[in-house]
């Protein structure tokens, strides 16, 4: 029997909904007949759920929730909700450098959801949780290594520990993942007994694909599509194109996400979702193959990098078990390359330049 059907009696509570893969996801959720809750910080933040889900009428309602981290903070949210998709997970607008600032919202953003969740969430029957392969992933390990989801990301935790503000900031980013993931499990297993709602786990690695968030130009960007427009469409270094990283597109994690609340299965598992692995020069690659017009003549639209550069893949993960329980297929990294980019130019960030006769002159260097 499923845990949840797709109902609009069932209400879903989605936590940072004007999220990139939370927007997504509500909008699934939508799709797939479910009635949905969602948060965000000010209501300033609410805007885009106008354009996006005013057709679902009374299905689709918002509320704030200014601080995530303060205790009590989901206590009204949580009332009368059957599930809960837990997104929101506050970054530092700035940082001095203390680890503290990634981990503490994290972990208590977290904590606070979970705590209203026993007191109160008394329909609740399946709360899941985003978190990343940063929980997973480790540096020192032997070439061709392949992740599941029972390694972590310990060491992370131990270089926080002992170089405190001086440790890099993906390091600090990944040792809150550990921390706020941990808590999540921690506190499941403590309260077992007394909640009448179990947990999944979702770790993506790198989530890209297009965007329905309102964005005036790359520097909107959420973090994830940020660096892949900066690897893709900037100069780099023979070393940065050469090196490793593990994809899924945003629409594929939102669907797990929606279908990790009916699959009894997925019960209190955690689940890597993710397509595959490559390098930033591939990528290129693929897309000069699939969209050659970036790069033709003098002032190509996007730099070509290195075609040449010998391709060596670190590491990958191991998906089965998502594959197995989920039964999902996910789209390619050419499919996911050519969505980003369509997302691009329809927002007219890729405009063809024309002189007075309508000839194409250049294309322009994104910016």
């Amino acid at each position: 029997m499923p845990i949840l059907e797709g109902k609009a009696s069932q209400l879903v509570l989605v936590t940072g909904a004007n999220g990139y893969i939370a927007l997504w996801t509500v909008r699934r959720l939508l799709e797939e007949g479910f009635s949905v809750s969602a948060t965000v910080r000010a209501e300033s933040k609410a805007e885009v759920f106008q354009e996006l889900f005013a057709s679902y009428g009374d299905r689709f309602q918002w509320v704030e929730v200014a601080d995530i981290t303060k205790e009590g903070a989901f206590d009204v949210a949580v009332r009368d909700v059957d599930a809960i998709e837990h997104m929101a997970s506050p970054l530092p607008g700035s940082t001095n450098g203390n680890p503290e600032e990634y981990s503490g919202p994290a972990v208590n953003g977290t904590l606070s959801l979970l705590r209203s969740a026993l007191k109160f969430g008394s329909r609740v029957k399946r709360i899941v949780m985003t978190s990343s392969v940063g929980a997973i992933v480790r540096i020192n390990i032997p070439q061709d290594f392949v992740f599941d989801e029972s390694h972590w990301g310990d060491e992370f935790l131990q270089a926080v520990k002992e170089h405190g503000s001086a440790a890099p900031e993906l390091v600090k980013y990944r040792a809150s993942k550990v921390l706020s993931e941990r808590a999540a499990w921690d506190f499941y297993a403590e309260h077992k007994a007394q909640i009448g709602w179990d947990l999944v786990v979702i770790n993506p690695p790198v989530v890209i694909g297009p965007s329905l968030n309102h964005l005036k130009s790359p520097d909107d960007l959420n973090i994830s599509l940020l660096v892949w427009y900066q690897n893709i469409a900037k100069e780099q270094s023979d070393t940065l194109l050469g090196s490793t990283y593990a994809f899924v597109d945003v629409r594929d994690v939102a669907e797990a996400h929606v279908v990790a609340l009916k699959k009894a299965d997925a019960g209190g598992e955690r689940i890597i979702v993710c397509e595959g692995t490559t390098t930033w020069q591939d990528t290129r690659n693929i897309l000069s193959n699939l969209r050659p017009e970036f790069y033709a003549g003098d002032k190509p639209v996007l730099p070509r990098g290195n075609p040449d550069l010998q391709r060596q893949v670190l590491f990958s993960y191991n998906a089965e078990k998502g594959k197995r329980i989920l039964k999902l297929k996910y789209r390619s990294i050419e499919e996911i390359t050519v969505d980003i980019i369509a997302d691009f130019e329809a927002r007219g960030w890729l405009q063809k330049q024309q002189d007075t006769q309508g000839d194409i002159i250049s294309w322009p260097v994104m910016s």
